[in-house]
This record gives C-alpha cells, structure tokens and sequence, in this order.
C-alpha cells in the first residue's frame, strides 16, 4: 500500500486534475449551442436539451454522491469520465432534437457522478493528514485551475472553427472531438492520481463486486442521513438555495451569452470565436477571481455572508448591463460577473464543509450540485420561452434579479466564520 499523501501533495493533485477536468469543458462551450442551431435547433429547442442534462444530473445528483461515499470516489470519477467521453462524442453525429437530448443525458450522467467526489477526495485527504488544516485556500486554487483550465479550452474551442478547412457545422465539430479526446486523458490521470485517504479497511479500498455491492447497500442509507442532516441545518439549506440561484444565473449565461454574441456579429462562425474570446476572458477572470477568496474572507473579517453579499451584488450589476454594448462590453462585464462568483464559490463551499464530515461530504456536495442544476432547470425551461418574445435582454435581467436573490440568501449565513486557529493549506 503507498503511503498517505501529504497536504501539498494533496493541493497539487486536486489542482492538476481540476484544470484537465475542466479544459475539455471548455472546448466544447463555445460551439455546443452553436452546432444545434446550425442544425436546426430553435432557442427553445436549445433550452429543452439543456433541460434534459439538468434534469439527468438533478435525479442522479444524491444517488452518486451517496455511492462515492460508500465505495469510494475513484471509481466513480472513473465512471464519470467515461460516461461524458460518449456523450461528447454522440454531439458529433446529432442532427436533431432527439440526437441532442441523448447525448446531453449522457452528459449529464457523467456530470452527476463528477459533482463531488473529487473535491470531497480532497477536503478528506487534507483531514486525514491534519485535521487542523483549512481547506480554503486549497479550495481556492482549485478555483483558479478551473478557470484556467476553461480559459486555454475556450481559446481553442473558439478558434478551431475559423482554423478548419471546411465551413458551418463541419467546422463547429472540431473542438466538439478534442474534447472527448482530452475527456479521456482525464479519466486515465483520475485513474493513476486519486489515491484512497483512509485506512485499508475504509470503502475506498474495497474492490471489484465486493466494493459494488456495498455501495449500492450504503448509498440509500447515506442519502437519507446527508438530507436529515440539510433538513436540520439552517446554514446547509442557505448554501443549496444559493446553489440553485446561481444555476439558474449560469443557464442564462450559457445559453444566451453565444446566441447574443451571433447576433452582435452576424455570423455563427464568427459568433463562435467571438464568444470563445468572451469565455477565455471570463474563465480567466474566474480564476483570479478564485485566487481572490481568501482576501475577500479576510476583508469582510472572516464573514461568508458579508463576502458573499457583496460579490453577488457586483455579479448582478455586471449581468444587468450585458444588453447594453457590443462584443467588448459583453467581455468585460461577463468576466466581472465571474470573478466575482469564482471568488464567493470558496466561501459558500467553506460553509458546507465546516457543517459535514468525512463519510458524507460527497453527498452533501453532491446535494448543492443537485440544487445548482435544479435552478439551470427551471431556467432553461422558463427564459428561453420569457425572451422569444421581447428579446435576448429579459433573460439577462432575469439573471441578474436572480444573483440579486443570492446577495439576500448570503447574508444569512451570519455565524459562519472561520473557526479562529486553523492553519491554512500550503
């Protein structure tokens, strides 16, 4: 057996693998609504399939967070990589409403299974080597690699279209195949990195039919404690709620933000590398702005409400404004928006993790996914159909009333601070 893995080793792991989970989201983002409306999918037909993906990962969220808990959370990860490798391949070959809706479902099944246990792989592998040790700061690199991870994808993602030889949706495939490729190089780091944290008699060493079966026996059983325990915990319930606003401002943004940039260029192709710019730009942001958590925290004195508050409040101006200017406007104010939601992230997932231990952290993460794409759900099936008729601009305002909300939730998570005397990751 290798011997337990130190906290910086932990840090380096959980950050590499983030950003590699990450780049391949970012290739396919700029060009997935793109493809379906080049192959004749309507903005509501658009929103319908984002609501199956939402929908697969809302039924799935706690079930695989639950199993992760009770075998352990490689296997899992495994799973997921390999579930999101097909369902990325599947878009390639979509030419309808059905084609598209499979290949989201499959999407959505790997998203579901990579909701927590990574994280959770983590904040356990610290605990394990210092109980005493705040994840915070770990949690906030993450946040950067996510971003960068994104950024370098978006860049790509956006640009491989206006590089092929060919034109129209031939073109918008290309980043659509590098990403399976680089989901699969994910799977196989997950494979060889994510190394168990407990002793040899803990569900993460189980192995083959023994590790499945008792996992599918504790999974129900760990479920339902995480949602005694959400159902009790006044802080556990803010943190969905704003789990679920935050979904519903993302939603807005991912599926608007690129038919808007079409719209500003007059050209698919073009509105592909304009918005794959955008989204460099934010994702980056997003990592700055996930660096950034720490001295939002120490600023607001150590307050998870008053932090969060305020960054959710500078999010909604940022969005409210989008339909105001052109492609540059559009950057600007959508990478203000992310660095200030990658900024408040860490504090709201600090919250969760000084409510839940080990055993139950991957379910109760997977819990706040569950609620994240609980409001992506509601929103792609209300928006879309809210702005087909006035425009675009309702749904960004939408989303800023919605991140407006979430600035309210925020501050009651007074007496959330983080406890006096931890020592901070390295």
């Amino acid at each position: 057996m290798s011997a337990p893995l130190s906290v910086r080793s932990a840090g380096r792991r959980f950050v590499g693998l983030t950003a590699l989970r990450w780049l391949p989201v970012g290739l396919s983002a700029p060009v997935t609504v793109l493809l379906a409306s080049a192959r004749g999918l309507s903005p509501a037909d658009i929103g319908v399939v984002f609501a199956v993906y939402s929908a697969v990962v809302l039924l799935l969220e706690l079930p695989t967070g639950g199993l992760a808990d009770a075998v352990g959370t490689r296997p899992v990860l495994v799973l997921s990589g390999l579930a999101g490798t097909a369902g990325t391949l599947l878009l390639v070959g979509a030419d309808d409403v059905g084609a598209f809706v499979l290949a989201e479902a499959l999407r959505g099944v790997g998203r579901a299974l990579d909701s927590g246990p990574l994280e959770a792989w983590y904040v356990d592998t610290v605990r394990a080597a210092d109980e005493r040790a705040d994840v915070t700061p770990g949690l906030s690199r993450a946040g950067a690699a996510d971003g960068a991870g994104l950024c370098l994808g978006a860049v790509l993602g956006g640009l491989l279209p206006l590089l092929a030889a060919g034109s129209g949706d031939s073109a918008l495939v290309l980043p659509v195949l590098a990403a399976a490729a680089l989901t699969l190089v994910s799977t196989a780091a997950v494979a060889l990195l994510v190394v168990p944290p407990g002793p040899t008699d803990a569900p993460a060493h189980r192995s083959g039919a023994a590790a499945l079966r008792a996992g599918l026996r504790e999974a129900p059983l760990v479920v339902r404690d995480t949602a005694v325990l959400v159902s009790r915990d006044r802080l556990l319930r803010r943190v969905l709620v704003i789990s679920a606003l935050v979904g519903a401002t993302l939603s807005t943004l991912e599926l608007f933000g690129p038919l808007h940039a079409a719209e500003l260029t007059g050209s698919r192709t073009e509105g592909s590398a304009v918005f794959g710019v955008v989204m460099a730009v934010s994702f980056a942001a997003a990592g700055v702005g996930a660096l950034l958590a720490p001295r939002v925290q120490r600023a607001a004195r150590g307050s998870a409400a008053v932090g969060s508050a305020a960054l959710a409040l500078l999010g909604a101006l940022a969005v409210a404004a989008v339909p105001l200017g052109g492609p540059l406007v559009l950057g600007c104010l959508f990478a203000v928006f992310y660095v200030s939601n990658a900024a408040a992230w860490p504090l709201w997932k600090a919250v969760l993790h000084g409510r839940v231990t080990a055993g139950r952290r991957a379910t109760a993460l997977s819990a706040s996914s569950l609620a994240l794409q609980l409001g992506a759900l509601v929103g792609l099936l209300l928006l879309p159909r809210l702005a087909e008729g006035p425009g675009l601009a309702v749904g960004f305002l939408a989303a800023a009333g919605a991140l407006l909300l979430t600035a309210l939730v925020s501050l009651g998570l007074r007496g959330a601070a983080a406890p006096a005397g931890v020592t901070p990751v390295s």
